[in-house]
């Protein structure tokens, strides 16, 4: 499946009722199971979901989630730019590709300890390539919380190294909407001005889907 060319499709509308491609299992430090948000997304509706775990793919590998046509493979990583900290969502990689494995999780703690994720050290521009190189596309997430001065120019700088889109429709609950730097509406707008992908999901961490 070209799930590049799927995501694009995606219409701002479809967020969240429909699509919702942000969502954390108990791989990561979401609160149940991939099977349990499978059996949620269905009940609710949804016609495409991600679960894009911090830093592991691990959902992928021992469940049985690639089975699922409504689930797009994916993944979220904690990064560091300069001085700048921001998590970039990875979507539609083939998540047995060698080049991703030196850039995952060597441990539970690294998927879920906020105190030892942000001290994550990953090369953004070789995770980008390596994304690539395993057929997914690199997404700017949630980028009202990130510490730069200019989304705009933080977002070229990773258009640099192949950035493909930006999370342009997300909800900033919880401490994203405490912890927040810019205003949700630039993202659309930085997005639809250098012709980015555009991405949402709900960042859902509970037990209930939302």
């Amino acid at each position: 499946m070209d799930y590049k060319e799927l995501i694009k499709s995606f219409k701002k509308e479809q967020y969240f009722d429909k699509v919702n491609l942000h969502i954390h299992s108990n791989f990561s430090d979401g609160e149940i199971s991939p099977d349990s948000i499978v059996k949620q997304a269905e009940e609710l509706g949804l016609e495409y979901i991600s679960i894009t775990d911090h830093n592991t793919v691990n959902a992928y590998l021992e469940t049985d989630l690639l089975n699922h046509e409504n689930v797009i493979p994916g993944i979220e990583f904690d990064c560091w730019y300069n001085a700048i900290f921001f998590h970039l969502l990875a979507y539609g990689i083939d998540v047995h590709n060698e080049e991703l494995k030196p850039f995952l999780a060597k441990n539970k703690r690294d998927t879920s300890a906020d105190i030892v994720r942000i001290f994550a050290k990953r090369d953004v521009k070789k995770l980008i390539e390596a994304i690539h190189k395993a057929n997914g596309i690199a997404v700017l997430a949630h980028p009202a919380c990130c510490w730069y001065l200019s989304m705009d120019n933080f977002v070229k700088t990773l258009m640099k190294f192949g950035l493909d889109g930006i999370e342009a429709y997300y909800p900033y609950s919880r401490h994203r909407g405490i912890v927040k730097f810019h205003s949700r509406l630039t993202a659309e707008k930085v997005a639809n001005k250098y012709n980015l992908i555009k991405t949402g999901g709900t960042d859902c961490h509970s037990k209930i889907l939302f």
